[in-house]
């Protein structure tokens, strides 16, 4: 037993140190700010069993889709490892709010007014104040959560000033398909129109790309787990 929980621990480790080499390599290569690119392991759909190695490893910031699945394996963990940081990624439902509040560390989906709204009112009935980010639908595609392009920095703005959340960054998934270069750019962008220090963009297969255009933080989900 000990064997194979030292070799999940080292394929782990082995995972971890490839993208974040690959990582670094981007951020001097392209020279982009900021001086450092956050790794959010995206655990979705992976027991708390897959993610304990990764934790082991040294691995503590990591990503979610449904508060539902993260109350079934995150408490357990974070009580072993008291340090972790855990994001909210995917859609979040306002009747889920209260829990998402008391679960997750930051917010990466606040897309629409309603939403901004009921995280302020429970925030502040938890005595919490959660960094969040407003998720973009850079593409402008219907099946995908996020505010337009063309409302987005005056989004941010009514987030900070009428709800007073600590909109920290953007947030946003490319068009499927398509290169992401363009999309990734067009959210830096946004970013400095809105005056947000952090993009969270980028995932397996054009993180670096996104360390490119400016990223602060990348979702890595299959590059670290294996397919789900």
């Amino acid at each position: 037993m000990a064997d194979r929980q030292a070799d999940s621990v080292a394929v782990a480790k082995t995972a971890l140190d490839y993208i974040t080499t690959r990582m670094e390599k981007a951020r001097r290569r392209f020279g982009a700010p900021p001086q450092a690119v956050q790794l959010v392991a995206v655990s979705k759909t992976f027991s708390a069993d897959a993610i304990a190695p990764f934790l082991a490893a040294g691995q503590r910031v990591f990503g979610e889709n449904r508060v539902q699945e993260a109350k079934e394996k995150w408490p357990v963990l974070r009580a072993q490892y008291p340090d972790i940081e855990l994001h909210l990624i995917g859609p979040l439902q306002t009747n889920k709010a209260r829990e998402a509040v008391a679960l997750f560390d930051v917010i990466e989906t606040v897309d629409r007014e309603k939403l901004a709204a009921v995280l302020s009112e429970e925030m502040a009935r938890a005595g919490r104040r959660l960094p969040c980010f407003v998720q973009v639908n850079i593409g402008g595609e219907e099946q995908k959560a996020g505010i337009g392009v063309g409302e987005a920095v005056a989004f941010v703005a009514r987030c900070r000033q009428v709800h007073g959340l600590d909109v920290v960054g953007l947030m946003c998934i490319p068009p499927d398909g398509q290169p992401a270069g363009p999309y990734f750019a067009h959210l830096a962008q946004l970013g400095r129109q809105a005056q947000v220090a952090q993009l969270s963009m980028g995932m397996s297969g054009d993180f670096e790309t996104a360390i490119a255009m400016g990223a602060s933080s990348v979702r890595v989900g299959s590059a670290l787990f294996g397919k789900r």
